[in-house]
């Protein structure tokens, strides 16, 4: 079973870190760059009396590398243009990023320095470490808060399926077919949980008018196109594999739960009018295809992409395999001898899902 210390990124810059390892996400930064635009316009607009001369944006879920400061930069220069634009001085800004304790915040750290120096508005900068579902900040604080490719990481493994012993990912395929309603709806149920605890805890945090701007990972519909939902899936794959090649114990792999939900457009939507803190001012749903294919076009890329998002999480649960699992990873890329991996590429419904709000007044 996932725990909160479990879920970060592989630290540090070397080849299979997340830092060297995160152009898919760089790629969902840059489309919410427009939203983050728009909303800074707002903000900072000539009829607004929100800001009263400071404004604190914060980024939950910013990981390390140099994606962290990526959100919050769009929005600092949004500030300068519009200020510009209209004449007036710049608010004092105020940048707080977070994420799990286990995050390298030693990168994060030295950026933030960097930011300041380069900044002339940035007043004030820091770490917040703690899960992004619970409190974070005091009430009525923050103006803006930004979060990119984290909110599909659950805050732990689905309780229907860890209290009654139900693999994620069986490695008979005939019962993984017949299990698959069961294991989807129990993901789906804990997302929910987790997305409606979020949305409330935010809202406590942001002023009146405050708003968001959030990309995850989903799929395009409720409809269920693929076998799994693609990254943890081939994950399992890989580890089934060790299975039967005796490296690992099936009574651990059926254990082994990545608390990783797609949720869809629809799901998405539902839970945020539901909870009813925020009214949905843009949703757009993205195709990631292109920047999937490239994150899986070599073994290299395919095994490092793979390691910088998961290694913690195999590492803990099983011990020290990794070398294995490269092995096995790097063939099941090159052999695919029935075609699975290049199947589940051509059908999956991936889809980045960007979502601006603004909180009810």
């Amino acid at each position: 079973m996932a725990s909160e210390q479990m879920v970060h990124m592989s630290q540090g810059q070397g080849e299979t870190s997340y830092a060297r390892n995160s152009s898919f996400q760089k790629a969902e930064q840059n489309r919410m760059k427009s939203l983050i635009e728009a909303v800074i316009a707002d903000l900072c607009g000539s009829s607004s009396t929100l800001l009263h001369g400071k404004v604190v944006i914060a980024d939950l879920g910013c990981s390390s590398g140099p994606n962290a400061l990526a959100l919050v930069s769009t929005a600092i220069n949004a500030i300068h243009s519009q200020c510009l634009h209209l004449q007036q001085p710049p608010p004092e800004v105020c940048v707080l990023l977070n994420d799990l304790p286990d995050n390298d915040f030693n990168t994060v750290v030295k950026s933030l320095v960097t930011l300041r120096q380069s900044k002339d508005p940035v007043v004030l900068t820091g770490v917040i470490p703690g899960s992004f579902y619970e409190r974070l900040f005091t009430s009525d604080s923050l103006h803006l808060v930004c979060a990119s490719n984290s909110l599909q990481w659950l805050s732990k493994a689905p309780e229907d399926l860890t209290r009654n012993r139900i693999p994620a990912f069986d490695t008979d395929e005939h019962v993984r077919h017949e299990r698959l309603p069961i294991v989807r709806e129990a993901y789906a149920h804990q997302f929910r949980e987790d997305f409606t605890l979020f949305l409330q805890l935010r809202a406590k945090e942001l002023v009146s008018g405050g708003r968001m701007v959030i990309s995850l990972v989903g799929t395009r519909s409720n409809v269920i196109a693929s076998k799994f939902f693609l990254f943890p899936g081939i994950v399992a794959q890989i580890l089934s594999v060790m299975v039967t090649e005796g490296v690992i114990d099936k009574e651990k792999f059926d254990s082994f739960y990545v608390p990783v939900h797609g949720p869809s457009g629809e799901e998405v939507r539902e839970i945020i009018e539901e909870e009813g803190s925020f009214s949905i001012r843009e949703m757009r749903v993205h195709d990631p295809t292109t920047e999937m294919n490239t994150a899986l076009s070599t073994p290299r890329k395919f095994v490092n992409n793979l390691r910088a998002l998961f290694e913690p999480i195999i590492v803990q649960h099983f011990g020290d395999i990794m070398d294995e699992f490269v092995r096995t990873a790097e063939l099941h890329w090159s052999l695919d001898p029935d075609g699975s991996l290049q199947e589940e590429r051509a059908r999956t419904s991936r889809a980045t899902l960007v979502v601006s709000l603004a909180k009810v007044s």
